[in-house]
């Protein structure tokens, strides 16, 4: 049985959230900027500070719940909403890139030579690498199910595999689009299809980034704590996370690899 706290344990207020939100709120005014020698030294400093800040705000979560027992049902609705929120606004993030990429592709102007691909530009093919990508996260959406299943039973053994291999397809996925990057036969330069393509293909792969690192914690506080009172809510936020990377991925493989190859 999970130990129960007293609802009257409150949680000291920190300055975490709104120093991420000033601090990301800089980082993205530098990116608008465009990098010059000074900025690329500001935007690799401002970076460091919200890592940083991201890894002391989530170990004091780690320990108003597993420690201090401050994480009771208001404090986890709250959680709950905040993750489903952020994950709506990036939901929203992610529209914009379709927007972008179905603007230009369905009525391709004459600069491009009204043909979308433009001319000049050979597409990937979506039946080698992109294909064996979308298997590879949708195998891992099943593995990351199979993990939340398996801690909700108390078998910490199974949940330990299962949860090892959603963060070894992550990491493969990762690895695979590295290499398909260095074998593009165009640029982020080469008109809006470079552009659109690297940068919403690019912003998954940062995501998917950032879901196997969160899962990798998460691995790590399975192995670390005892299973009676490993409280599942950290990889529950982390599978969501992880099914929205997916069905992501889903719609960049249908939108920007098959349609119109």
């Amino acid at each position: 049985m999970i130990k129960q706290y007293h609802p009257f344990h409150i949680i000291t207020p920190r300055p975490w959230p709104i120093l991420s939100a000033l601090i990301s709120w800089n980082i993205v005014s530098y990116i608008l900027w465009r990098f010059s020698s000074n900025l690329k030294i500001n935007f690799l400093l401002f970076n460091l500070i919200l890592i940083t800040t991201a890894f002391i705000w989530w170990t004091n979560i780690i320990k108003e719940t597993t420690n201090q027992g401050t994480h009771f049902n208001t404090i986890t609705k709250g959680l709950k909403l905040g993750i489903i929120l952020f994950i709506t606004s990036e939901v929203l993030f992610f529209f914009s890139f379709f927007w972008a990429y179905f603007h230009s592709s369905v009525s391709p102007n004459i600069e491009i030579g009204l043909n979308w691909p433009p001319n000049n530009i050979k597409p990937f093919n979506p039946i080698n690498v992109p294909l064996l990508n979308t298997i590879i996260l949708v195998s891992s959406g099943v593995s990351i199910t199979w993990t939340h299943n398996e801690i909700i039973k108390s078998n910490i053994k199974n949940s330990n595999i299962s949860l090892i291999i959603t963060c070894v397809l992550g990491i493969y996925f990762t690895l695979l689009q590295t290499i398909e990057y260095t074998q593009a036969e165009f640029s982020i330069s080469d008109s809006t299809y470079g552009r659109t393509f690297f940068v919403a293909t690019g912003f998954h792969g940062l995501h998917v980034i950032i879901g196997t690192t969160f899962l990798i914690f998460s691995l790590n506080r399975i192995i670390k704590i005892n299973s009676n009172n490993y409280r599942i809510l950290g990889l529950e936020i982390a599978a969501w996370y992880w099914h929205f990377v997916d069905i992501v991925w889903l719609f960049l493989y249908i939108s920007i690899y098959w349609w119109r190859y």
